[in-house]
């Protein structure tokens, strides 16, 4: 079986790093050379391998030196698939694959926050979508029942402490023994 080569060139507009080499390689052009190779004993096209090699920039240090970097296809696509998912990007593709996690679901479902809310938060506005999203800041406007319903929060999971004269006679009793 004959190998398949390609070279081609990738951009990159920003510093990346790729798995297993751990120098932060700056923006640019690199040259990218990709082989696909079978293995030796097999005869199934579909078993091809690639291996694909950068060639790095020279440093200032080594300007006559030419160095190339094997990384596996993968590698080389997700360092290009983080170069373009940046910024605004990344925060909807981070958002959306949040959105598509069953317990994600679950959770915000329990919460009682829709999706639509979740999408308005990541927006970049952030600003209320109604009335019932802002805050009270001013205590005087609460009601007895809003301020129950604080203290029994604050005080989830507190353990319960007696009051009233039977429980002031029986600290006494058991102190007196």
């Amino acid at each position: 079986m004959e190998d398949l080569t390609s070279k081609t060139v990738a951009v990159f507009c920003r510093p990346f790093t790729v798995p297993g080499f751990d120098e932060t390689l700056p923006a640019g052009e690199y040259e990218i050379e990709t082989e696909l190779v079978s293995p030796p004993d097999q005869q199934d096209p579909t078993a091809r391998k690639a291996s694909v090699l950068i060639k790095l920039h020279p440093r200032i240090s080594h300007p006559g030196l030419a160095r190339f970097l094997t990384v596996s296809l993968a590698d080389l696509d997700h360092a290009r698939a983080r170069d373009k998912l940046t910024g605004r990007e990344l925060s909807d593709f981070f958002l959306e694959q949040m959105l598509a996690d069953p317990m994600v679901r679950l959770v915000m479902e329990a919460d009682g926050v829709s999706a639509a809310h979740m999408r308005h938060l990541y927006s970049g506005l952030r600003t209320p979508q109604s009335d019932k999203d802002v805050l009270d800041r001013n205590p005087a406007r609460l009601g007895a029942r809003d301020i129950a319903l604080i203290h029994a929060a604050e005080n989830a999971g507190m353990p319960l402490r007696p009051t009233g004269t039977s429980a002031m006679r029986s600290k006494l009793s058991t102190d007196s023994k």
